[in-house]
């Protein structure tokens, strides 16, 4: 590398590459229009859409909920992938497309009708991409003060929802699917393997920004060491929280506390809980008249944007809706239970890992890093326009409105 890729300690922020200039091809964040066709339970889908499907007229219109971009006349191309009716809704509902699981936001799984009429913005070149080898990084909302991650991974299609502040940008980790061409400023993985002395792969980079990403105005700034040994700690450690945040996927080990603080249900939790509380002298979480515990405090105090995440993801199952997002099931399902179970794992787990994520950001601020300047004069910056572009995907016709075929 050019000897001014280095600079002194830690680097000043405006100095340190950003993740758009590491990841250039980005997404902005899906825009539903509707909060009925996401919800955490699919059963609840397939009633709302035969709600709407069975109604006419007027009333179809008002369960709708019509926005500038989609109502029930509008008819739509079909999502990649997806086979669902592309005819205006009224007209011709069409079958029921089997739901998706997408993440809904950070750390919160639910599910989504994946039928581009209902669908604002649904962001194709999203669905094009996603497959059994993808990954994507989303950007979490910049808040000051904030002291959560500045991005969260995950394997699900991500809606990139922020919990507050400005929606961050969706990043995956490669522009094809099948796992081709990594999402990443070309020749960055060369110049870095040439630096630290060890192969460097699209995965070890999202691995090393996992781990040392921190929020800014501009988005998340990803400052890369001098030291190859420095590197290969930081890469170790996100491997790690990248093991966490993915929850088993792809036939990973799924996320576990020791034995003695796995949180279990010590009191049953009611039908519809009327809160939600925490015991820090009993590490307790209190739905209700439920208890779940152990609960370490880290796991209720983790924030994104200034959000527990605990928090938003009860309200987001108990607080009152309106139209068809009121259609949902009667009581507390267990399989919400084991989802609230698997979500303070992985949010204690998190938090378990913060200390040593703090440990390698001091490290870095005493050691020497590559800057913006550096990479420039390595030829990694600025990217060609091209990299900041969706690529040509053409495994396949896609549906367009009315029945239309089209070639991407």
């Amino acid at each position: 590398m050019a000897a001014g890729a280095a600079a002194g300690a830690g680097g000043s922020d405006d100095a340190l590459p950003l993740l758009d200039d590491l990841m250039p091809w980005s997404v902005r964040p899906l825009r539903p229009g509707r909060p009925w066709v996401t919800a955490p339970d699919a059963a609840s889908l397939r009633a709302r859409w035969d709600l709407l499907a069975g109604a006419e007229g007027a009333e179809q219109e008002r369960l709708f909920r019509p926005s500038r971009s989609r109502t029930p006349l509008t008819p739509a191309a079909a999502l990649p992938g997806r086979p669902t009716g592309t005819s205006a809704f009224a007209r011709d509902p069409g079958p029921y497309p089997e739901p998706v699981r997408i993440a809904h936001g950070p750390f919160d799984e639910q599910w989504l009708i994946p039928d581009h009429r209902l669908l604002d913005a649904a962001r194709p070149e999203l669905w094009r991409v996603a497959d059994g080898h993808q990954v994507f990084a989303v950007e979490h909302g910049y808040v000051p003060q904030d002291g959560g991650p500045a991005l969260s991974v995950t394997t699900l299609l991500p809606d990139g929802h922020s919990p507050a502040g400005r929606p961050g940008r969706i990043r995956p980790l490669y522009r094809r699917p099948g796992g081709r061409e990594p999402n990443l400023a070309p020749g960055l993985t060369e110049e870095l393997t040439t630096r630290y002395g060890t192969p460097v792969t699209a995965g070890s980079v999202l691995a090393w920004a996992v781990a040392a990403a921190r929020p800014s105005p501009a988005g998340p700034l990803v400052p890369l060491p001098a030291d190859g040994a420095l590197w290969a700690r930081g890469v170790e450690l996100g491997e790690e929280l990248l093991r966490v945040q993915l929850r088993g996927a792809r036939g990973g080990e799924r996320p576990r506390l020791p034995g003695g603080r796995r949180p279990y249900v010590r009191a049953a939790i009611p039908p519809r809980p009327d809160g939600l509380h925490y015991d820090a002298a009993e590490e307790a979480l209190l739905l209700g008249e439920g208890r779940v515990s152990p609960v370490p405090v880290g796991a209720w105090d983790f924030r994104v944007g200034g959000v527990r995440m605990l928090e938003l993801w009860f309200e987001r199952r108990t607080a009152e809706a309106e139209g068809l997002a009121a259609v949902g099931p009667r009581g507390w399902p267990q399989e919400r239970t084991s989802e609230l179970l698997e979500l303070i794992t992985v949010l204690a787990l998190l938090a378990g890992l913060r200390p040593a994520q703090q440990e390698l950001r001091e490290r870095l601020a005493e050691a020497g890093v590559l800057t913006r300047d550096g990479l420039r004069t390595a030829g990694i910056l600025p990217v060609p326009a091209s990299a900041r572009l969706p690529a040509s995907v053409l495994d396949h016709q896609e549906e367009g409105p009315e029945g239309q075929f089209a070639l991407l």
